[in-house]
């Protein structure tokens, strides 16, 4: 057997059903990559609320008298 450029560089074809299935694990990796990312965001903004919260508590209403 001799090596030729046609042997280990020739393209092969993909099938729809491949491509598909390509994109579809890829737009499912980005779509859990910003899932990810928000959770994480929100974690970090709502520890800074609660730390918020204990330093300055909010007022209690005010009761309206007739």
């Amino acid at each position: 057997m001799t090596a030729n450029s046609e042997r280990f560089f020739k393209p092969t074809k993909t099938t729809a059903d491949k491509k598909a299935s390509e994109t579809n694990s890829v737009a499912w990796r980005i779509i859990d990559q910003e899932a990810a990312t928000r959770e994480k965001k929100t974690e970090k903004l709502r520890a800074l609320r609660l730390a918020k919260e204990v330093i300055n508590p909010a007022p209690l209403p005010k009761l309206k008298r007739k």
